[in-house]
Formats: structure tokens, C-alpha cells, sequence
């Protein structure tokens, strides 16, 4: 039998949305302060899947300079109607405080792999938008309602109707739902079936009491009544799951009438720990009775593998990859922080099989980084690259980093010495903010060019070096906690720094504090999975 392993999107890949379009599947998920915005994953089969677009890829779509942590592009939904794509998303721009800022967009496209619209601003009333399209051919834009009074913030959910000709939502914003006793009610998906509308909704918060819960109406309007077991989907209640944290999702019912729910999941390294790899997307079969959906396997808790839909397994994606930058554009596995790629500070065509990054600012700026990075994924990986850097100053810094925010990263880097005589191997960590620095140095030949690699094994993160070629390689400072590189870590140590809805990255970056423009060349980046 063709099994789908959970989850189906591996690393930081949250808050599933799934459209069907024909046989072909699409599911959009978050990018908080990744850019370009969203990623859109494609499958015929349900169980392999391949981004095949980033549609939030300029800035009169999406500007996020500035942007705090873990803000930025919260909850796509993805919606199809008489041939045309849509895409809700928010842009979050604050969240600390009693205040939130979160416009909301539209974007629309006839080809979702093209070139999608210049956005749409909806509204700013609070987050997670949503856009459906009812069988009379009117569309309605959903949002959590953003309650400031008594620092309440989940204020249930609203609708209001869009005209798609005069692009704008119109009418009056009708309250539709309150959400139930498990509150912290966001993330509303609306579809209807048979003589019922059906909400979907994000509820008991993104950590381990998260849930996926429906409610269901004769009329779009309500009065909504909640599912006999509230919950659809939940891991709260079974403490060591692989799979905790299972809520936000999206409903799909394939070209042969069967149902499945698509929904985020955390996978802690030990017995509710910390989910280092984020928050993931898994799937489960849905079956009706008495007009309501339950999972298939009769319980709330999403299985670790399912059916799939079909009876001959396709060929799977390959973990390992090996990154050349011969070609002109970046693999979109890619992406930088808040700022889109451009010839200022990311090239591959100033020097031909290079990727040339230009020193920017610090790895604690939320505007200017010269960084480039990719989801990790497995929880034991080796990441490498090849480096060729003549740093002139302390200020003058590149390498390899493992990255969760401006607050928390691992860093292997070349520096030089103040005089500018030598050039040294350096390992940096930032936790809360606050610098550790390993306290051996490594100086490398003037004509060398290093390989620098890093070793995850779960929790622990080991750095190595090589200045023959890779051939042989020599480890640098002490083994780091991988662990502080998540969403979990970041909520125990303070409150104050949350949001924290992201996953861990490893990459490419650049530094230049003095003029902004010491350029550093990396020859190529390859990521394995150790099994």
C-alpha cells in the first residue's frame, strides 16, 4: 500500500491552506519575515510535493523592512474560482504592546505559477483573513476580530462581503462567531457541503493545546452551531505524540469524494520539548456522519502515516542537495530576511558559478541583512560550504549560519584581526540577545579558502572546518544547543519576546558593519540528511 508519512512539509512550513484545482493539489503556507512571501507547494498524490511558487516576491506586494521577528506574512488562504487564484495574506508589522498591526492583502493570478497582482488592501481589523467564494458567485473576506480592551486580542470572527470589480470589501462587517471554550480563536476557513456552511477554525493557541475546530450553519451568516466534539483535530490530550501542537488547517475534497484535512504539527525532540524543525504540515482522511467530519482513524489525534490516493507510490523528492550557483537564479529552497534578492547585495552573475553576497548589516537587524538561507528540515543534517573571503577589519564577518532570529543563532564565520594580518575562524552564538563567543580561534592562510560545515544531531549542533577542500575536516569550539533555535525556547526564557512562530534555517550570510559593501563569494552549499 502507498503509505503518506506525516508530516507531508517538512520544517518550518505552517498554517496550511489547500485548494484542489482539477487533479492537481496546492497548499499555501507562512513565511512570517521570509521573503518572497508564501510558499506554494503542488502534489498530485497528496503525499509528494514540490513549491512551485513564491508569489510575494516584490516589493509593491510585500515590504517587511523593519518588521519584528516572527511578524511579517501571517496564515495565506489560497482560493480558486472561475479560473482565477487568489491569495488573502496578512502583513504583520507589530505585535508587542496592547496595539497590533496587522493590513491585510489580496492578491490574484490566472496562472499560479506567473506573475501574480499588485495587492489589494482589505482591512486591518485583525489577522488570519480568508477569502469565499459562495455558489452565487459573491466572495466574502473572513478575519479574526483584534480585541485590545483589556488585552483580550482574540476577539472571535467577522465577515464582510468584497466586490471583486471595485475591488474593495463592501457592505457591513457582520460578526459571525465567538469561538468555544478552547479560545484563542483565529485562522476561520469557510466551505460549504451538501445543505451546510462549515467553519473551520485555529483554536487553544499555536503550543500544545492547539486544535483544529469546525462549526457548521444552514446560512453563511449563522447562527453556527460547534461540532459534538468540539475539536476535530488535537494532540493535547496524548502527551507523548510524535505529532503535538495538531490545529490550523484546511479541508479538500479530492476528484473522488473523498475528504482531507491538511493542518499544522510540531515534532518535539523529546516528550513535549522543543520542536526545533517548527511548525510542520501534516495531513489526515476526513469521513461525514450525521453531516459532520471526523478523522478517519475515529480519534483527534492525526496518524503518523495514511493511506494515500494512490495504489503505486511516486518517485520522492531527495533530501540531499548540492547547490552549484551556476544558474542565474536562486533554488527557491532559498530565502532572505524581510528584503528581496537583488543585485545590491545577492549575485550569481557577478562572478560566474559564484553566489556573491555583499556585507550588510548585523544578524540582529530586522532591515538590511545579507543573508540567505534554507528551511532545515531532518533532525540530523550536515550543512557545508565552500568560502572565499579577504576580511580587512573585525567589522568584516561571512560564513555558515544556523538561524531562528534576530535573537538566536549559531554562527561559524572568517573575521580578521584588528590590524587586518590575519584571517580567523570565529564561532559566535546569540541567545536572547546576548553574544557568546567561543573562546578558540582558528587562523586560516592567507590563500586558503575554507569549507565550513555544520553537524546537527537534534539538540546538539557541532561546527566543523576543512582547508584542504573538504578533505579532511577539524571541529571548532564545543558542541551548542541546537534547542534554543525554536519557537518553545524563545517562550520559556521571556515572554517578552514572543511572537515566536518560525523554525530553524541554515545558510549563507555576509556582514560588513563598517561600509556595508565587502563582498564574500561562496562557491557552492549542500545540505545532507544523516540517517
Amino acid at each position: 500500500m502507498n503509505l503518506i508519512q506525516n508530516p507531508i512539509l517538512r520544517g518550518f512550513n505552517p498554517d496550511p491552506s489547500i485548494i484542489r484545482v482539477g487533479d492537481d493539489y496546492y497548499i499555501a503556507t507562512s513565511t512570517f519575515e521570509w521573503f518572497p512571501g508564501v510558499q506554494i507547494h503542488h502534489s498530485k498524490d497528496l503525499k509528494n510535493w514540490k513549491v512551485i511558487a513564491q508569489p510575494l516576491n516584490r516589493l509593491s506586494q510585500l515590504d517587511m523592512k523593519g518588521v519584528p521577528d516572527s511578524c511579517g506574512v501571517w496564515a495565506p488562504c489560497l482560493s480558486y474560482h472561475d479560473g482565477v487564484f487568489y491569495l488573502v495574506y496578512s502583513n504583520v508589522k507589530s505585535f508587542d504592546g496592547v496595539w497590533k498591526d496587522t493590513p491585510n492583502y489580496l492578491v490574484s493570478t490566472n496562472d499560479i505559477k506567473g506573475e501574480w497582482s499588485n495587492p489589494v488592501y482589505l482591512s486591518s481589523r485583525g489577522f488570519d483573513g480568508s477569502m469565499f467564494h459562495d455558489l452565487d458567485g459573491k466572495k466574502y473576506y473572513l478575519n479574526m476580530l483584534l480585541d485590545h480592551r483589556s488585552n483580550k486580542l482574540f476577539g472571535g470572527i467577522e465577515i464582510q462581503e468584497y466586490d471583486p470589480v471595485k475591488q474593495e470589501l463592501i457592505g457591513e462587517v457582520k460578526y459571525l462567531h465567538k469561538g468555544t471554550y478552547l479560545g484563542c480563536t483565529e485562522g476561520p476557513h469557510i466551505f460549504r457541503r451538501g445543505d451546510y456552511y462549515y467553519l473551520i477554525l485555529a483554536e487553544g493557541g499555536t503550543e500544545y493545546g492547539h486544535a483544529l475546530s469546525i462549526a457548521r450553519s444552514r446560512s453563511l451568516h449563522g447562527p453556527y452551531e460547534t461540532h459534538p466534539n468540539t475539536a476535530v483535530i488535537t494532540s493535547a490530550h496524548n502527551v507523548p505524540y510524535k505529532l503535538q501542537k495538531s490545529g490550523h488547517g484546511d479541508f479538500v475534497e479530492t476528484e473522488d469524494g473523498r475528504w482531507f484535512a491538511v493542518f499544522l504539527v510540531g515534532r518535539p525532540i523529546k516528550e513535549r520539548g522543543r520542536c526545533i524543525l517548527g511548525r510542520e504540515t501534516a495531513i489526515e482522511e476526513i469521513f461525514w456522519k450525521n453531516d459532520w467530519p471526523y478523522l478517519k482513524n475515529e480519534s483527534k489525534l492525526p496518524r503518523l502515516e495514511i493511506p494515500g490516493l494512490l495504489t503505486e507510490d511516486i518517485q520522492p523528492n531527495n533530501n540531499n542537495k548540492r547547490y552549484e550557483f551556476d544558474d542565474d537564479i536562486l533554488s527557491s529552497d532559498f530565502q532572505s530576511l524581510r528584503i528581496p534578492r537583488t543585485n545590491t547585495w545577492c549575485s550569481l552573475t557577478e562572478r560566474a558559478g559564484f553566489l556573491r553576497l555583499k556585507g550588510k548589516e548585523s544578524l540582529t537587524s530586522t532591515h538590511t541583512q545579507a543573508l540567505v538561507a534554507r528551511r532545515v528540515q531532518h533532525f540530523k543534517i550536515e550543512a557545508s560550504t565552500s568560502l572565499e573571503f579577504q576580511p580587512e577589519t573585525i567589522l568584516e564577518m561571512a560564513g555558515l549560519v544556523f538561524y531562528y532570529n534576530t535573537g538566536h543563532y549559531h554562527y561559524l564565520h572568517v573575521t580578521s584581526d584588528y590590524e587586518g594580518t590575519k584571517r580567523l575562524l570565529r564561532v559566535i552564538s546569540s541567545d536572547h540577545f546576548e553574544m557568546y563567543e567561543q573562546e578558540r580561534e582558528i587562523e586560516i592562510p592567507q590563500d586558503v579558502h575554507p569549507v565550513l560545515k555544520g553537524v546537527l544531531d537534534h539538540s546538539k549542533l557541532q561546527f566543523y572546518y576543512s582547508i584542504d577542500q573538504g578533505k579532511t575536516f577539524k571541529s571548532i569550539g564545543q558542541t551548542l544547543d541546537a534547542s534554543i533555535l525554536s519557537d518553545d525556547y524563545v517562550r520559556e526564557r521571556d515572554e517578552r519576546y514572543r511572537p515566536a512562530f518560525t523554525g530553524m534555517f541554515v545558510g549563507m550570510c555576509c556582514q560588513d558593519l563598517s561600509q556595508n559593501k565587502k563582498h564574500a563569494d561562496f562557491d557552492w552549499f549542500e545540505y545532507k540528511e544523516i540517517h
